[in-house]
């Protein structure tokens, strides 16, 4: 026991580390890899490219999404949860595995459905195994312990996948490795690593993490999600409701990866840091929030989570516009760059002050033995979120660059609004 955190959560926390190292690197490698001319788009034409990796990168949160409350719940209802969680890490890495030896978009398509599928199993029931091992007065902590290792791999899995495909800052070009002799492409090199992500993963999660002794597998099979009680809106579905939008806020981003590069005439190693910028600054703040949640109590943080939210997504829409009347350069890098990066930390502190509190707040409010249920209300919604923010940029970048980021800011209005009014205090401190 460290930091008052059960080591099994730390085990856990760094499974989920390696596995995030490896599935980020898709984020930045897939729109990379499905415009470099590597995968055939035969039969696509007129289709943008934004467009058709919108469609990619929103599969995989479509099947994830749309598989967690059944793989939650299953988790529940049969008292087992590492045997889904291993089964889910190697259908993670067999998708990685196809990406290189494919050469059509419907396969990249395929192989992403794949792990959307491999993800289904493995989300929900880790978070349900964190809720297992923690007790009330340490929730908050707990999830904010695993959700900075977990976003440690997630936010520096761009970096490190922007430097292993360019080569560097500077360069614009996919390189080349001279591995034992063999010629070994950036993007091979980037699949590689993620196969190793959920191979370490199922490592630590087999040698180091148990299922619960009180697990007893009496869960109803009720699937339906509560959407009211006597007194308004359920307050898991309205965290759950702000999550989606939370999540779509932070996955527009990478569709417009090429749009960005020429708005700000940066390269794609800079805008891998600006995308890692929101889980870096979550990696930051996760932990003192989470504990300060425990309390203080997670209404303030959820609120003020979204009244930061709100101003950090629009700013980011206005910067190509008036960055025009600023020094073209700061230090050497382009003023647009800079701006990008300052609001895109500010985007990552506000996801910080919504998630753990979030979490903790189902996790509070989940009956004994249905912690995979619960949890997997707020894990789907950030499934979808992540799955519809690429989608819905694809679709509104053609109307100016300011409306994917001004449709997300709005969102967040509504998710301020909802959780004012209707999410209730579950913090033991103050109950």
């Amino acid at each position: 026991m460290a930091l008052g955190t059960d080591n099994r959560v730390f085990a856990l926390a760094f499974a989920r580390m390696a596995d995030s190292l490896g599935n980020s690197f898709l984020i930045i490698v897939l729109p990379l890899y499905i415009a470099s001319g590597e995968v055939s788009l035969a039969g696509l034409d007129g289709v943008s490219t934004e467009l058709l990796v919108g469609v990619v990168l929103s599969l995989f949160g479509l099947l994830n999404s749309s598989l967690q409350p059944f793989t939650g719940r299953l988790s529940d209802r049969t008292g087992q949860r590492t045997r889904y969680i291993l089964a889910g890490l190697l259908v993670l890495a067999l998708g990685s595995v196809i990406y290189p030896f494919v050469s059509s978009y419907w396969a990249v398509l395929g192989a992403r459905a794949m792990q959307g599928i491999g993800a289904a199993l493995t989300v929900p029931i880790v978070l349900a195994l964190v809720n297992d091992y923690t007790d009330d007065t340490g929730r908050g902590n707990d999830f904010g312990v695993f959700n900075t290792f977990r976003l440690i791999g997630f936010g520096f899995g761009p970096i490190v996948a922007g430097l292993l495909i360019t080569g560097g800052v500077a360069s614009e070009t996919v390189v080349s490795y001279d591995v034992f002799g063999v010629t070994v492409s950036g993007f091979d090199a980037a699949f590689a690593v993620a196969v190793a992500g959920a191979l370490v993963a199922f490592a630590l999660v087999s040698l180091l993490v148990s299922d619960p002794e009180d697990l007893d597998g009496e869960a109803s099979e009720d699937l339906s999600v509560r959407v009211r009680t006597e007194d308004g809106l359920d307050s898991v579905f309205v965290v759950g409701l702000g999550t989606f939008f939370m999540a779509t806020g932070i996955a527009i981003f990478a569709t417009l990866q090429e749009v960005i590069n020429a708005q700000l005439g940066q390269t794609p190693f800079l805008f891998s840091i600006q995308f890692a910028a929101v889980v870096i600054a979550n990696v930051v703040f996760q932990v003192p929030i989470g504990r300060a949640s425990d309390r203080y109590g997670r209404r303030p943080f959820l609120i003020g989570g979204f009244a930061l939210l709100i101003p950090s997504l629009a700013v980011q829409g206005l910067i190509p516009a008036f960055v025009g009347s600023l020094p073209a350069t700061v230090a050497g890098v382009g003023t647009g760059s800079l701006l990008m990066l300052v609001f895109r930390l500010l985007q990552g502190i506000s996801v910080a002050m919504v998630f753990a509190p979030g979490l903790a707040v189902a996790g509070d409010l989940a009956r004994e033995g249905e912690s995979g249920t619960t949890l997997s209300v707020l894990t789907t919604a950030f499934g979808f979120g992540i799955a519809a923010g690429p989608l819905i940029s694809g679709v509104l970048i053609r109307f100016g660059f300011a409306w994917p980021f001004f449709t997300v800011a709005g969102l967040a209005a509504v998710a301020l609004v909802l959780t004012y009014a209707e999410v209730e205090e579950t913090a033991p401190a103050l109950t």
